[in-house]
């Protein structure tokens, strides 16, 4: 099963009906055969984006299997930085640029996101984001 980087908003728009994004991005995750894997920082931004509830039923989730969460080691926070400072026009968040610190060092380019700004972002040798979400 291939996998793929998530981003927060594809799974707030998953845990919260009422975001414009629940439909299609419930429709695409039911479809598709990804082993999703996300960091720390996407899941504390998910969990304080969504209701109480919805965050609980969130991390019930991740517990069940749902996501596998990267771990950042205390050297990728100097690269982090570097990243928030190249992108700081776009501005790059902190979640963001905690995936694409995994993206880099674990040679993945596919995500699943709902923020263009994965199509600014670039990898090793220039190298964009494969945005796997037919939505945005």
């Amino acid at each position: 099963m291939q996998s793929a980087l998530v981003d927060s908003g594809p799974l707030i728009a998953l845990f919260d009906r009422d975001d414009r994004y629940h439909a299609p991005v419930k429709s695409y995750l039911s479809n598709v055969r990804l082993k999703l894997v996300t960091t720390w920082p996407v899941l504390t931004e998910t969990c304080a984006l969504l209701p109480q509830a919805s965050a609980n039923d969130f991390i019930e989730y991740v517990c069940r299997g749902g996501l596998r969460v990267a771990t950042l080691e205390q050297d990728d926070l100097s690269t982090i930085l570097a990243l928030r400072r190249k992108y700081a026009n776009v501005p790059m968040d902190f979640a963001d640029a905690s995936l694409v610190v995994i993206a880099l060092r674990d040679g993945q380019d596919r995500i699943v996101s709902i923020d263009s700004d994965f199509e600014i972002y670039r990898l090793a040798g220039k190298k964009r984001f494969r945005n796997l979400l037919p939505i945005r």
